[in-house]
């Protein structure tokens, strides 16, 4: 299993990247299956980079800030009017109310909206997904609007991805001894920072920590802010392999 990197900086696009996207990557049956993990500001350009958008086999949405999800908007025009051809429907996973919101974005009525294109489902904490060699789990986290973290398992590896969360202990489980664990870092510490919102560097560190997870990977900081503070604050708690998220690179889970 793979992860590339499409997308990272957090709240909106920054100088360096897209807003958050994250290409994952499985082979099997001959073939390479690919599922995006959130499509967010800015990402849908960057994703040329690296795949066909035709090849997405299926499309998972954290939480419906846009920074998250906004490049639908596109993802649906390229799919509707394709020079080869209307597209067959793409599943795309998400919090209830996405095909509402997204068809009021772009100006389309409620109904077809964007149903024509994407095959919206809603997520479920007690009905994993299997999309080819991909099984994906979501967790409800502590966020303003609803919000997952999502789990993605193939050949034996697994991913979680926090997408936005403050702290909470059912994320320590939910991520219980993955291989890799990409966590948001938005706040700094001894900031005054709103509870129930984000991580800084230090509280993703512990929490991988406490969750055993192999490698850690921080993502999701603001443009506002030097993307070294998060790692800083994370080293001294989280002995394992780090790094920050590097928009367009490749890693082997």
């Amino acid at each position: 299993m793979r992860l590339t990197v499409v997308g990272c900086s957090g709240s909106y696009p920054g100088p360096d990247s897209p807003a958050s996207c994250y290409l994952v990557e499985a082979d099997q049956d001959g073939r390479t299956w690919r599922v995006l993990l959130d499509l967010g500001s800015g990402a849908l350009g960057r994703l040329h980079r690296h795949a066909d958008p035709l090849s997405i086999d299926g499309v998972f949405i954290s939480h419906l800030h846009p920074d998250h999800w906004f490049d639908m908007s596109g993802y649906y025009v390229l799919r509707k009017y394709h020079p080869a051809g209307r597209q067959p429907r793409v599943p795309v996973h998400a919090p209830k109310g996405a095909a509402t919101q997204m068809a009021r974005a772009y100006g389309l009525p409620e109904n077809p909206g964007m149903t024509g294109e994407f095959d919206f489902h809603v997520h479920d904490e007690a009905r994993p997904v299997t999309l080819g060699p991909f099984t994906v789990e979501v967790l409800r986290v502590v966020h303003p609007v609803e919000a997952y973290a999502l789990k993605v398992t193939a050949d034996g590896r697994s991913l979680v991805y926090t997408g936005d969360t403050g702290p909470n202990e059912p994320l320590v489980d939910f991520a219980k001894d993955s291989d890799l664990l990409l966590a948001e870092a938005s706040f700094v510490e001894g900031e005054d920072n709103p509870a129930d919102l984000h991580l800084t560097g230090k509280e993703a560190g512990e929490a991988a920590t406490a969750a055993g997870v192999g490698r850690l990977l921080l993502t999701h900081i603001p443009p506002w802010y030097d993307k070294q503070i998060a790692l800083e604050e994370a080293r001294p708690v989280y002995d394992g392999q780090l790094d920050l998220a590097r928009c367009g690179t490749t890693y082997d889970v």
